[in-house]
C-alpha cells in the first residue's frame, strides 16, 4: 500500500519519541544551590555530628537554608538562595577551620524515577552554569632543590668512587658547598665535578676561603629543571582531571609557575578539590639503623614513631601504575607497578637488606587557614602552605622485591582509591598551592542562558511561522518534527553528558535551519511532482525519494566538517562541533522518517484530490 510505514518503523518513532521526552525531561528541574563538605583526608567522617555543627553556624549567621544531609564522606547543605552561597561559605569554613573542605555546588533535583533510567540534566559549561576555575602556583624553588639534593648525593658518590677526600658537602639553599683539607683536593674535585656533571658550576673562588668549593645550577639547567616541572604538573593534572571525568576541563599554563584549571559543570566540587589541590608522592625508605635518620609519626597513629633513612630507595615518580584492590583478609591495598628504573633499584636495595623494615612514607603539601586581624578589625583568613610526612606501612623484607608489589595499611577502600589515582596520574615534579579558588555560579552565565535561549526562539519562531505561511498543512507537520528535533538534541546530549556551550547554543541555531531545510527540499519537490501530473500519493512517495539523496549529501558534508572541528579544536569549537553533529542526526530522522510517517497516519493509503502545501 503506497505511503504506508511497516508496524517496526511506527513503533521505532513511537519509542524515539518517548526517548526524547524521557531524557530531556530532567532539563525541566533546576538544580538547588548547595553546600558541600569534605574533609582534607579521605579518612575523616562526615556524620551527622558534623552535619549538626554546619546548620547551627549557618543559623547564628541567619542564613537559610533546608534538607542537609550526610553520607559519612561527604555532607551536602541545600540554600534557598544562590545569592547565599559564598556568605554561607565563608561562615562554615570559618566554623570549620582548615581541616575541611568547603566548595559550592549545584544539588540535583531530579526525581529518582528519571535517575534510575539513567536520566541527568544536560551539562553546561563555565560561560552558562558556571563552575569551579583553581590557581595554582608551581614551588619551583622546591623542584630546584629536589635536583641539587640528587645531585649532592652523585657528587659525593663520585668522589668516593675517585677517592677524593672532603671534609663535608653540604646543599645551604640553591648551592651545593664542598669544604676540603688541601688544595690538591680542591683541584681534583673541581676537575672531576666540570668532566661529569655539566649543569654543575664551581663558583669563583676568587677573594673566598681556597678549601671551599661552592657549586651553583646553571642558567641554562634552571630554565630547563623549572619547564621540565611545569610541563610535568601540567600532564599529572590532565591526567588527574579525566579520572574525575570532568567533561571539556581547561588546564593550562599561565605566566611562568602558574596553572590554571576551569572545571565547567563540575558535580563534585569538594572532591575535585582534594584532588586537584593534593600535591602528594610516595617515599619507600629502610628503617634506620644509627644515628642518622629522621623520625615519623603513623598516619593512623596505631604505631610508634620510627626512624626511617634520609635517603629513599624510590619515589613515586618510578611508579608507572597503581591500582586499588583487596588482601586475602578483604582489607584494602594498592598494587604498585614501577618502571625498569625504578624495579632495578627496588630489587637492588631489598637484595641487600633481608630481614630489614622497609618503610611507606606518605608526604602531603597541605594548606592550613590561619586567622588574623585586619587593621579595621575585620577577620582575615590566610591560607599557609605546610608539608606532612607519615608512614603509612611498615614491613619486614621478606624476600627481594621487584616492579610489582602491594601497598598495605590502608584505612578505606576509598583512601586505597584515591592513593592509586594520585599515583596512577603521575607524581608532581614539584609542590602546588591554591592561591586563588574561584566557583562561578550561574548567576554569572545567566544573561548568556537567556540570551541563548532567545536567539533560540526568535529563529525558531521565524522558521515555524515561514513554514506555515509556505508550506501550509506540511508546514505544521515540519514544525512539529521541528520541535521534535529539538527534544531529540537535548535528550541525546544529556543521555551522553555532553557539556553544552554559548558556542554550542549557535550550533543548535543552526541546526534548526538545516532540519527545516530537509524539509524544504521534500516539499519542494513534492509540489514539481504535482506540477507535472502525478496523482498525490505518487508526488508524496516521489518528492520524499528524490529529495533523500540530496538531503544525505548535504549533511555528510556538514557531519564531515563538524568532526574535523571537534577533532583539531578544543573548548567552545569542539563544543560547538557536538551540539552540530548530534543536530545533524537528529535533523535527518525528523526530517526524512518523522515527517513522512506524520504524512502517511494523514494521507498515507487514502484517495486524496489535493494537498494543502
Amino acid at each position: 500500500m503506497p505511503n504506508k510505514f511497516p508496524l517496526w518503523k511506527n513503533l521505532m518513532i513511537l519509542v524515539l519519541v518517548a526517548f526524547a521526552f524521557t531524557y530531556a525531561a530532567p532539563n525541566l528541574y533546576p538544580p538547588d544551590p548547595a553546600l558541600q563538605l569534605s574533609g582534607q583526608s579521605s579518612a575523616m567522617k562526615i556524620d551527622q555530628a558534623v552535619l549538626g555543627k554546619v546548620e547551627k553556624a549557618l543559623g547564628e549567621a541567619q542564613i537559610e537554608y533546608f534538607a542537609g544531609e550526610a553520607d559519612g564522606e561527604t555532607a551536602l547543605i541545600r540554600l534557598v538562595d544562590s545569592d547565599l552561597q559564598m556568605r554561607a561559605k565563608q561562615v562554615v569554613q570559618a566554623e570549620m577551620g582548615g581541616e575541611y573542605i568547603v566548595a559550592l555546588n549545584l544539588a540535583p533535583t531530579t526525581p529518582q524515577w528519571l535517575s534510575d533510567l539513567g536520566g541527568a540534566p544536560m551539562k553546561l559549561g563555565l560561560d552558562l552554569s558556571g563552575g569551579v576555575h583553581f590557581l595554582l602556583e608551581v614551588d619551583l624553588d622546591s623542584a630546584l632543590t629536589t635536583r641539587l639534593e640528587g645531585d649532592l648525593q652523585e657528587v659525593k658518590s663520585s668522589l668516593r668512587e675517585e677517592k677524593i677526600r672532603y671534609r663535608s658537602f653540604e646543599l645551604k639553599g640553591q648551592k651545593i658547598i664542598g669544604r676540603f683539607r688541601n688544595q690538591q683536593q680542591v683541584e681534583q674535585a673541581e676537575s672531576l665535578i666540570r668532566a661529569n656533571f655539566r649543569d654543575l658550576q664551581p663558583q669563583n673562588r676568587q677573594g673566598q676561603n681556597p678549601l671551599v668549593l661552592v657549586l651553583n645550577l646553571s642558567d641554562i639547567a634552571k630554565g630547563q629543571i623549572e619547564d621540565n616541572a611545569i610541563k610535568q604538573n601540567l600532564t599529572s593534572l590532565r591526567n588527574r582531571v579525566n579520572e574525575l571525568g570532568v567533561s571539556e576541563p581547561l588546564v593550562s599554563r599561565q605566566g611562568k609557575n602558574r596553572i590554571v584549571v576551569e572545571l565547567p559543570g563540575v558535580q563534585d566540587t569538594a572532591e575535585a578539590k582534594r584532588i586537584i589541590g593534593k600535591t602528594a608522592n610516595l617515599e619507600f625508605r629502610l628503617e634506620a639503623e644509627g644515628r642518622i635518620g629522621e623520625i615519623f609519626e603513623f598516619r593512623d597513629g596505631r604505631g610508634l614513631d620510627t626512624k626511617l633513612e634520609t635517603s629513599p630507595v624510590i619515589t613515586g615518580e618510578n611508579v608507572t601504575d597503581a591500582r586499588s584492590s583487596y588482601d586475602e583478609n578483604g582489607r584494602p591495598q594498592v598494587n604498585i607497578t614501577l618502571d625498569t628504573k625504578g624495579g632495578w633499584q627496588m630489587g637492588h636495595s631489598t637484595r641487600d637488606n633481608i630481614g630489614r623494615r622497609l618503610g611507606v612514607l606518605f608526604i602531603e603539601y597541605k594548606t592550613k587557614l590561619e586567622k588574623s586581624l585586619a587593621e579595621n578589625g575585620d577577620m582575615v583568613i590566610t591560607p599557609v602552605p605546610f608539608v606532612e610526612k607519615h608512614i603509612i606501612s611498615l614491613a619486614t623484607v621478606q624476600s627481594q622485591l621487584g616492579k610489582s608489589f602491594r601497598i598495605t595499611g590502608i584505612d578505606s577502600q576509598r583512601e586505597s582509591s584515591e592513593l592509586a589515582l594520585l599515583l596512577r596520574s603521575g607524581a608532581l615534579a614539584a609542590p602546588m598551592y591554591i592561591v586563588e579558588e574561584r566557583t562561578i555560579g550561574p548567576s554569572l552565565g545567566a544573561d548568556n542562558i537567556q540570551l541563548g535561549v532567545k536567539s533560540v526562539s526568535i529563529g525558531m519562531t521565524m522558521v515555524l511561522l515561514f513554514m506555515i505561511l509556505v508550506y501550509r498543512g506540511f508546514g505544521v507537520l515540519a514544525n512539529v518534527a521541528l520541535s521534535m528535533n529539538l527534544l531529540l538534541l537535548v535528550g541525546f546530549m544529556s543521555l551522553l553528558g555532553a557539556t553544552l556551550t554559548l558556542p554550542g547554543i549557535a550550533g543548535i541555531v543552526l541546526t534548526v535551519g538545516m532540519a527545516v531545510d530537509a524539509n524544504v527540499l521534500i516539499f519542494s519537490r513534492i509540489r514539481e511532482e504535482l506540477a507535472s501530473g502525478a496523482s498525490v500519493q505518487g508526488a508524496i512517495s516521489g518528492g520524499y525519494d528524490r529529495a533523500f539523496v540530496s538531503i544525505l549529501d548535504a549533511n555528510i558534508t556538514t557531519l564531515i566538517v563538524a568532526v574535523i572541528l571537534f577533532l583539531i579544536g578544543s573548548g567552545p569549537v569542539q563544543g560547538f562541533a557536538v551540539t552540530l553533529s548530534i543536530g545533524i542526526l537528529t535533523s535527518m530522522f525528523t526530517s526524512i522518517v518523522l515527517t513522512r510517517g506524520l504524512v502517511n497516519a494523514i494521507v498515507g493509503g487514502r484517495k486524496v484530490d489535493k494537498l494543502w502545501i
